[in-house]
């Protein structure tokens, strides 16, 4: 029987095997033993950006308390050593003011390390979705792999990695929302479907000032396509203003500084549009409403 080709949707075992002591290492020239935390430069290609400060205390005090209990994983790049998985024990690890960490010593080539970063972020701590597009980005940009071979590695569907890699292709201000947890993956994919940047952006700012759930911005954005879509075989009834809608229009428009319109649909219905230009602008409106 044909032998199944490792993936690495495994994770690191895919790279590292584990022997009978439960240490890590690679199938070739290994070595295990102890570096100076100062000898240790971080892995340049870690997709994680962002660590949660509360998260890094825990594993600090854990650390001062019970030590390193698994080694950091690490090649020798001249006479300083590169970090390949264990970031965070190697962040906590200085944090508890530990002078050297348990390591296990590799050779490595640079896909090899990116792998191993994608893996270790990816099926350990999960990544946000937009660290994790980018990081499937650089690395199929830099390694000139597809898709479809990405997602072979990794066990993930290429679909999978094409949708989170489509996510860079939202406004910059929508992928801050998605990396601070403002919004879910969920609703970026919802927001990744609309025409316009303008429309992403304001159902993205919709679905924050009102907490949105998937699915209710899922139905705000089908009413608002509904509305979009009226046939104009048979219009609506117009509905004209009366001097009193149009004073108030006025009045709005003047005490907000921005342009508003009421739009009036029947005797007792209608809408009232704000327009903003700006994520400041934004901003400023809604604290002018909280008021």
């Amino acid at each position: 029987m044909e032998a199944t080709k490792p993936r690495l949707g495994r994770g690191l075992d895919a790279l590292l095997s584990t022997n009978s002591n439960g240490n890590m290492h690679h199938e070739g020239k290994s070595a295990a033993g102890r570096v100076s935390v100062g000898e240790i430069q971080q892995n340049p290609y870690q997709p994680r950006k962002r660590f949660d400060d509360e998260e890094m205390q825990h594993l600090a005090a854990s650390i001062r308390e019970h030590g390193i209990l698994q080694p950091l994983v690490v090649r020798q790049i001249g006479e300083q050593f590169q970090l390949i998985a264990g970031e965070r024990r190697l962040r906590a690890a200085q944090a508890a003011g530990l002078g050297d960490v348990p390591v296990h010593i590799v050779e490595f080539n640079d896909q090899q390390v990116y792998e191993a970063a994608l893996v270790e972020n990816i099926q350990r701590s999960d990544l946000n979705p937009i660290e994790k597009a980018q990081g499937f980005k650089d690395y199929i940009e830099r390694f000139g792999m597809s898709q479809e071979q990405l997602g072979a590695k990794l066990g993930m569907d290429r679909t999978t990695i094409s949708n989170l890699v489509g996510l860079l292709n939202l406004p910059a201000d929508v992928q801050d929302a998605v990396r601070l947890g403002q919004i879910s993956l969920g609703h970026a994919k919802i927001l990744k479907g609309l025409s316009s940047a303008e429309q992403q952006l304001a159902f993205c700012h919709e679905t924050i000032l009102r907490g949105y759930s998937v699915h209710a911005l899922e139905q705000a954005v089908k009413a608002s396509r509904s509305e979009d879509a009226e046939p104009t075989s048979s219009p609506r009834t117009v509905v004209e203003k009366t001097s009193h809608v149009s004073s108030v229009e006025n009045e709005l428009r003047q005490r907000l500084a921005c342009r508003v319109e009421i739009k009036v649909k029947a005797k007792d219905k209608g809408q009232i549009v704000i327009a903003f230009d700006s994520n400041d602008d934004f901003e400023r409106l809604i604290d002018t409403l909280r008021k």
